[in-house]
């Protein structure tokens, strides 16, 4: 699992916009894996690299990635634009929506919206 940056100190590591998509529990037990070998308890997934199945709640892939996540308490931030998802899906828009009101899993638009979130400056 590669991973593009791990700010020293901040906690947070960032997977890099190319490479293999998080799929399967195994691929986020890797993410988990870099997180904890980066001293993370943050780990942003740019959009992209979410597995397809993963935006339509009745795969599983969904519950079975975040699961993981939260089960080993390391943060799990998607980063991008997931409008269309979640206005092709009201079941997937609310999961956003109550995830978001949350702090393990989240979803944000851009670096911005996760340096407000975090509450820090971008």
């Amino acid at each position: 699992m590669s991973v593009t940056s791990a700010d020293a100190g901040s906690g947070i590591i960032h997977l890099p916009l190319d490479g293999p998509p998080l799929a399967v529990g195994q691929d986020a037990l890797d993410a988990i894996g870099a997180a904890w070998g980066s001293d993370a308890s943050t780990i942003v997934v740019p959009v992209e690299r979410l597995d397809a199945r993963f935006f339509d709640l009745r795969t599983g892939v969904l519950s079975e990635l975040t699961q993981k996540f939260v089960n080993y308490r390391i943060r799990l931030v998607v980063l991008g634009d997931v409008t269309a998802h979640t206005e092709a899906s009201g079941a997937f828009r609310d999961y956003v929506r109550e995830t978001n009101a949350g702090d393990q899993v989240w979803f944000v638009a851009d670096e911005a919206e996760l340096a407000t979130r975090l509450g820090v400056d971008a």
